[in-house]
């Protein structure tokens, strides 16, 4: 942030905390912050954890914030405040982002939920604001780079279509037992989801959709042994911004060898059940413990044909841990979470456009090195 703003966080969970210490300590001109939670003694918590955090002065509100009951007092906070961060569950996000486009505050969320994710684009259509949707780690920062990586090889081979992108993040312990070969290093809500819920791919050119973990494969980063399979959620928009340039095109999340065959045994035992999401999200939390240890590994590639027919391929990986902010160490989910969220606040507020910014229409050689995502992700 390079002059002063009244930044508004909803949620006082994990990534609102490590938003917040993030905005106050690498800021260039440290913005006022308010953080807004249903239990008040929550937000109140976090506002102390962050000024105790950080090593710059920062003032951080904590209020009370209940999405269904806006009081007068909140309403004061948003009329006065210049953007939103959305740390809320994904079945807020319509109403969080109805406040900002009443309240004039830009707005970024983290959701991966399609549903509500469409139905703030069909609510921000004639908005004044802009809202940047989808933008923390998968959704989020991994779309942007495929993206850019499809950019950049059409760019240096000269061609405008590509045979393969594919795009995976794992959020992984250091470690992995039996039987289910997985922890938690985070919260349990929305995994289940993903391994059930169908996914957007490329095939033949072509969106289209696939089950969830019906693809699965081995693949090798920096020389560890992955399982990846299809997850919904992690493509964002670009299988509609790259249909009919991508032969092949999808979204896995990694994770370590064993763990799928356990979700599948799992699955099979509760073929009858009416909901399956709920009932395989109560088996995992109460079978997989959580875990603090963590680490995320990102890996990205594009494969095509350059302008003379010859096949051509290029990589990123990024192995990412637990990172010192100011005076408190964060869990590698929470800055790879976070930053992206805060950087494209900053975009919004630097920018100001109107409507909503998904995530292939980021400027994304600027927002891969802004400077909030570099000094977790690293430079491009």
């Amino acid at each position: 942030m390079k002059r002063h703003y009244n930044i508004i966080i909803a949620g006082a969970g994990g990534i609102a905390e490590a938003a917040g210490l993030i905005l106050a300590e690498w800021s260039t001109v440290t913005p006022t912050i308010y953080i807004g939670n249903r239990t008040l003694s929550k937000a109140q918590n976090v506002a102390q954890w962050i000024m105790k955090g950080t090593t710059k002065p920062c003032k951080v509100i904590a209020f009370h914030l209940d999405p269904l009951h806006i009081t007068d007092d909140v309403k004061t906070i948003f009329k006065n405040g210049d953007a939103l961060l959305d740390c809320l569950p994904g079945s807020l996000a319509p109403t969080m982002a109805e406040y900002a486009k009443n309240n004039k505050l830009y707005y970024a969320n983290l959701t991966e939920y399609v549903a509500e994710t469409n139905q703030i684009i069909e609510m921000s259509k004639n908005a004044k604001i802009g809202f940047v949707l989808q933008t923390g780690l998968a959704p989020g920062y991994i779309d942007v780079l495929a993206h850019f990586m499809y950019q950049e090889f059409c760019k240096q081979y000269k061609v405008d279509q590509v045979n393969t992108l594919e795009f995976k993040v794992g959020a992984l312990t250091n470690h992995a037992v039996a039987p289910h070969f997985y922890g938690f290093t985070w919260s349990p809500v929305g995994v289940a989801t993903e391994y059930l819920k169908d996914c957007i791919v490329i095939r033949d050119f072509k969106k289209t959709s696939r089950p969830a973990l019906s693809e699965r494969s081995v693949i090798i980063i920096n020389g560890i042994t992955y399982e990846e399979d299809l997850t919904s959620g992690g493509a964002a928009d670009l299988p509609d911004a790259l249909s009919g340039k991508v032969q092949h095109m999808d979204y896995k999340t990694l994770r370590h060898r064993g763990h799928y065959s356990w979700v599948d045994k799992q699955l099979k035992g509760l073929k009858n059940t009416k909901d399956p999401i709920s009932s395989l999200q109560k088996i995992m939390q109460d079978e997989i413990p959580h875990i603090e240890d963590d680490q995320i590994i990102i890996y990205a590639a594009v494969e095509g044909k350059d302008s003379k027919g010859g096949l051509r391929r290029w990589e990123i990986a990024k192995h990412i841990r637990p990172q010192q902010v100011g005076k408190h160490t964060l869990r590698a989910i929470q800055t790879t979470t976070a930053a992206p969220l805060v950087q494209a606040v900053l975009w919004l507020l630097e920018t100001k456009p109107q409507g909503v910014i998904l995530q292939s229409q980021l400027d994304a050689k600027t927002f891969l090195n802004g400077e909030f995502i570099v000094p977790v992700y690293g430079m491009i």
